[in-house]
């Protein structure tokens, strides 16, 4: 069962698998950064000095100073500045990987066709070997 597992382990796709999720990891944090560091101040300025981070409803119906200091009480709180950078964060994070994509299979080469191996018969339109002189089904010789 050791030996099965490490051939399943050393194939190809599950070692690029690893990778691939590693290197998602830490795309991630760089994603996450430019949204909360450099895209959303701008926007929240814009906007009339918002910081899209501590946006939030309190549920309990009190007001709280500030999102922290509802969370620091324990006070139930709907975070929906949280989630708008979230949004932000998936559609340049799926974007990026879309970009990644097209560009890969940009550079990856067309299959190359093959080389005919079959004619048509000139008679019937049958699919017959390159080599025949005979069309095997109508039986008519070939040009």
């Amino acid at each position: 069962m050791l030996k099965e597992f490490k051939t399943f382990i050393m194939r190809g796709n599950v070692v690029d698998l690893a990778i691939g999720v590693i290197i998602g990891g830490a795309f991630g944090g760089i994603v996450t950064s430019l949204v909360n560091d450099v895209i959303m101040p701008p926007i929240g300025l814009l906007l009339g000095k918002v910081d899209f981070a501590k946006l939030y409803v309190s549920l309990d119906g009190n007001t709280y100073e500030s999102l922290a200091a509802a969370k620091e009480i324990g006070a139930p709180t709907l975070n929906y500045g949280a989630f708008i950078n979230t949004i932000i964060n998936f559609l340049i994070l799926g974007f990026v990987i879309f970009l990644l994509v097209k560009a890969i299979n940009k550079m990856q080469k067309p299959a190359l066709a093959a080389d005919p191996t079959t004619k048509a018969c000139v008679f019937c339109a049958t699919e017959i070997p390159l080599a025949a002189k005979r069309c095997p089904h109508c039986t008519s010789e070939l040009p």
